[in-house]
């Protein structure tokens, strides 16, 4: 995985914690009522493409949504697609991106990216998995945003919410993304991938949050056997 899609979670073993087996229709149900909370939860990127959206992900990697839709607008203006980014120089891209922090290492991903996507791709954003983790600064978590965001392709993304959270719920034991991906994979049906990946960040970010969960306004802590949480409110 590149270095700029890295998304560990500090404090998380990357082995197995012990949860209790959770059942399909169980989180089914739980998905149910965590959609009811956050009927809204969508991609917080901004974009109008897939190439767009394929930028803007790279460059969220440990950064902000909301910081990477302040700087998109003025990048995209002057290189709005891969055969623009291709020839661009260097030293532009990395002050146009700047704020993003790891601003050196994603703008020569994104140079990278543009290159391949150009050359490999006749400048169309691939559909595959495996094509979009080919790319220059793209791993699965990426590659899985485009998939089921720019293409409805069913994709599970797994940052460090949705990592958070469904430990949380007993419905992953792995402490690694991939590991989570596969759990979940496994325990929803396809078609719920993409969206169970909005509403468990949207949780994580409003509720059930890393240094302490607030348990106590969540709605579905009935359901929920707070595996690993350590503080509340």
């Amino acid at each position: 995985m590149n270095k700029v899609d890295n998304f560990w979670e500090p404090g998380v073993s990357s082995g197995p914690c012990k949860v209790r087996n959770i059942s399909r229709r169980h989180a089914l149900i739980t998905l149910a009522q965590l959609e009811q909370t956050y009927p809204d939860a969508t991609c917080a990127l901004r974009y109008v493409s897939p190439w767009q959206l394929l930028v803007a992900t790279i460059l969220s990697a440990q950064c902000t949504d909301t910081r990477v839709n302040l700087v998109t607008p003025a990048l995209f203006a002057r290189f709005p697609d891969p055969f623009s980014l291709v020839g661009a120089p260097l030293g532009a891209v990395e002050e146009l991106i700047r704020s993003t922090g790891f601003f050196r290492n994603k703008a020569v991903n994104l140079l990278g990216c543009a290159r391949a996507v150009v050359e490999s791709h006749q400048g169309v954003v691939p559909q595959t998995l495996a094509e979009l983790v080919a790319l220059p600064g793209v791993g699965r978590k990426t590659a899985n945003v485009v998939l089921g965001n720019a293409f409805a392709i069913p994709g599970m993304v797994v940052d460090t919410h949705v990592g958070r959270v469904a430990r949380r719920l007993g419905w992953a034991r792995s402490g690694q993304p991939q590991g989570v991906e596969k759990e979940l994979c496994a325990l929803l049906p396809k078609e719920k991938w993409t969206q169970t990946s909005h509403v468990l960040i949207w949780h994580g970010r409003r509720c059930c949050r890393a240094q302490i969960a607030h348990c106590s306004n969540c709605p579905v802590r009935e359901r929920c056997p707070r595996t690993g949480v350590n503080r509340a409110k």
